[in-house]
């Protein structure tokens, strides 16, 4: 006869509620939700940033991160989820996470879009573990007129980030450094 102590009950019930709560994404909504904040973020971006929609002729793909939240106080991070389409049509989706450390304080959220101009650049992406933006890719960003400063030199570029919709307390918004993996919502 077993006798049921205040720990056995305790471990069985807490690691029932720890499994009750890992989803396995069986019949699960998030990749409708995640394009659905896309496609929101990509009308958003052709309408208010001038410019995108020549550069999205030009790619062979777009990572669209709709939201990123960002916080820190002296130690930072950031955390978002989107889609990369190809032709108009996602093909994967996609978290980025960014740690930072210095003089900071506040919270806001931005969206961002990643252009690849090659098809070079969106296959070593799609091919990675986890890609960091780093050294191959180029800010475009917007001018008083709100209009995109995309000429030559940033069209050969093969990655263009653009930042665009940031909303919240801390100044300027980054996408260097910020770590992207392949995820299933």
């Amino acid at each position: 006869m077993s006798i049921l102590t205040r720990r056995n009950f305790l471990a069985t019930s807490g690691s029932a509620t720890v499994l009750a709560a890992c989803g396995n994404g069986v019949n699960s909504q998030g990749g409708s939700k995640i394009d659905a904040r896309v496609d929101s973020a990509f009308d958003f971006m052709y309408s208010n940033v001038g410019g995108t929609t020549d550069l999205a002729n030009k790619a062979t793909g777009i990572l669209m991160m709709p939201l990123v939240s960002e916080a820190g106080f002296g130690i930072g991070g950031s955390y978002g989820r989107g889609a990369l389409r190809v032709n108009d049509v996602t093909v994967d989706y996609y978290s980025t996470t960014a740690a930072s450390f210095g003089f900071q304080i506040g919270a806001q959220q931005y969206s961002h879009a990643l252009f690849f101009m090659t098809e070079q650049a969106l296959s070593d992406f799609r091919r990675s573990p986890g890609w960091t933006l780093g050294a191959d890719a180029r800010y475009a960003v917007a001018n008083d007129a709100g209009n995109l400063g995309v000429d030559t030199t940033t069209a050969l570029t093969p990655v263009i980030a653009v930042v665009f919709g940031q909303s919240g307390l801390i100044a300027g918004a980054q996408v260097e450094g910020n770590k992207y993996n392949r995820i299933i919502p």
